[in-house]
């Protein structure tokens, strides 16, 4: 995979639950991380006594960050709304020369902050609330 531009990762949001995406609009930064935890089957038997894993088991997680700026008050009240209201709904998150990963996620996370001479910029957290797809590009 070539390099890619870091303004090609798309944030897409399924706001009315209808299958529709449209881009959360004013992301200057992103970031998506994938987890799964392990379950540890490690005994006296073991040999070498080294780890051992249970394979195909544990919890998988993904959480994606986002900073920049609202670009419009439906924008800002949108994902204001959606965390008051612990809101679960689908999002896109779309890698240049990877793929799309879609499923359902919950804000988690919502900070304002700004300096006097400058904009309001916001951070926004998802983490997953169910299971994701991944669609190959």
């Amino acid at each position: 995979m070539t390099a890619q531009k870091g303004k090609d990762l798309l944030l897409k949001l399924d706001s009315t639950g209808t299958g529709s995406f449209v881009t959360v609009a004013g992301l200057r930064s992103r970031s998506l991380s994938f987890n799964a935890q392990t379950i540890d089957v490690t005994n006296a038997d073991s040999a070498g006594a080294w780890r051992e894993l249970l394979g195909e088991a544990g919890i998988k997680s993904a959480a994606l960050s986002g900073s920049g700026i609202f670009k419009d008050a439906a924008t800002d009240a949108t994902a204001r709304d959606f965390f008051f209201a612990g809101t679960i709904r689908d999002w896109q998150i779309i890698l240049p020369g990877f793929g799309t990963v879609e499923g359902p996620f919950q804000i988690t996370g919502l900070d304002y902050a700004g300096e006097h001479n400058g904009e309001m910029t916001y951070e926004l957290t998802l983490a997953s609330a169910g299971a994701l797809t991944f669609t190959a590009a």
